[in-house]
């Protein structure tokens, strides 16, 4: 059974089930830390070592075992439709990528050919993010012109993943609300170094890729672009309790992990 995205501490103390543009850096470190007493040196993505990742053949028995067996406390983290798609946009859009380049290549060329969207110089963020959002709908619904990239896919769909092969969270909580739920995970675990959740560095490795954000998130949605983020998002605002409407803040209402479960089984 696959278990793609999942990462789990050395010590097997831990499973995450990791969500894009979700502080997922950050959580990576955390567990890192926890096992070796030090952050690793460099992005956690990259890592190759003192983790177990899905992506690492060797880990893969291990994992699908921990996480099917449920013993081990797994979790995840989400985060407000939004303000994860404005993300998503600043980073992998207007920002070049760690290794320089811009992100899958031939990407924003054909953003711009094909919907007029603008990355270079002074552009209008408001315009060019309300033509991005066209091309997230179409390629979410449609799967065109390409398949939904991780990073603008709905957090659900990565969610999912985990519960239709067979595992079970123990906490999901979001991003707003990121100090409260990782000292939960702490709370309900046991590691080999203590971490100050709330002095501890935040590695939020796509910070600088992109231009500044110029405008409250609110500013970037219109009539238009809102009926699309319900369109693309429905699951997320329903699961996740969201509120339907723009703004960057926390859930309006507490998760129900049973009815998450039930409803992503499918």
């Amino acid at each position: 059974m696959p278990f793609p995205g999942t990462w789990m501490t050395e010590s097997e103390s831990m499973i995450y089930r990791v969500v894009p543009k979700c502080a997922c850096s950050t959580i990576g470190q955390i567990m890192f830390y926890s096992d070796h007493g030090h952050y690793y040196d460099g992005d956690i993505h990259d890592a190759t070592s003192g983790i177990h990742k899905w992506a690492l053949d060797r880990s893969q028995p291990i994992l699908e075992r921990g996480v099917t067996a449920r013993e081990t406390y797994t979790f995840t983290c989400v985060r407000n439709p939004y303000s994860r798609v404005l993300s998503s946009f600043f980073d992998k859009i207007c920002g070049i990528q760690r290794n320089g380049k811009r992100y899958r290549g031939n990407l924003v060329p054909m953003l711009t050919k094909r919907y007029g969207i603008e990355v270079e110089g002074d552009f209008d963020q408001i315009a060019s993010f309300r033509r991005f959002l066209l091309f997230v709908r179409d390629t979410i619904r449609f799967r065109k012109p390409m398949d939904p990239d991780i990073h603008w896919s709905a957090c659900s769909g990565h969610v999912s993943t985990l519960i239709r092969n067979g595992g079970r969270y123990n906490l999901i909580f979001p991003t707003e609300r990121f100090n409260d739920g990782m000292k939960e995970v702490l709370a309900n675990t046991q590691h080999a170094y203590d971490i100050d959740i709330d002095t501890m560095p935040r590695f939020n490795e796509s910070e600088g890729h992109g231009p500044k954000r110029l405008h409250p998130v609110e500013d970037y949605f219109d009539d238009l672009s809102n009926h699309l983020m319900q369109e693309i998002y429905r699951r997320d605002f329903n699961l996740f309790k969201y509120a339907k409407e723009p703004y960057a803040g926390p859930p309006v209402r507490e998760m129900d992990l049973d009815e998450i479960h039930a409803k992503l089984n499918g």
